[in-house]
């Protein structure tokens, strides 16, 4: 059986589907923020104060959802996101139920995951981080 690290298909892709996901996952979190700050798309209750506890979440998913989707500082922001979720999860969720199907936590833990890997795998090979670090852009 061939090694699929090895798999020249897997090399060039694996990159290329990364920054997919990132990208993907930028674009489904930034609403949130948005939702919070902007009252766009319209919530219940309207948009939060700035300067409380859910402006500054709302201020984290609008920067890090718009730094995700640009792959610029991948690392830092999807770390500081990640444990964002996590707090988010044991916040607002986990006091309602324990199960995360019952309780709706099943998003904040999924990005809380998501983007615990993104933090450890880069924003892969179209990233903005990736352009940076490299004279002639990406190898793939």
């Amino acid at each position: 059986m061939q090694n699929p690290i090895s798999n020249p298909f897997v090399g060039v892709w694996a990159p290329r589907a990364l920054s997919v996901l990132r990208f993907i996952a930028g674009l489904v979190f930034f609403p949130h923020g948005t939702q919070k700050l902007l009252n766009f798309p319209p919530r219940e209750g309207g948009s939060v104060e700035l300067f409380s506890f859910m402006g500054f979440a709302g201020t984290l998913e609008v920067v890090g959802g718009a730094l995700i989707m640009l792959g610029l500082f991948t690392r830092p922001t999807t770390f500081i996101l990640s444990g964002m979720m996590a707090v988010a999860y044991f916040m607002s969720h986990f006091p309602r139920n324990f199960y995360p199907t019952l309780n709706g936590g099943d998003a904040a833990i999924l990005f809380c995951f998501l983007f615990l890997y993104i933090s450890v795998a880069g924003g892969g090979s179209w990233a903005y981080d990736t352009f940076r670090t490299t004279k002639a852009g990406p190898t793939h």
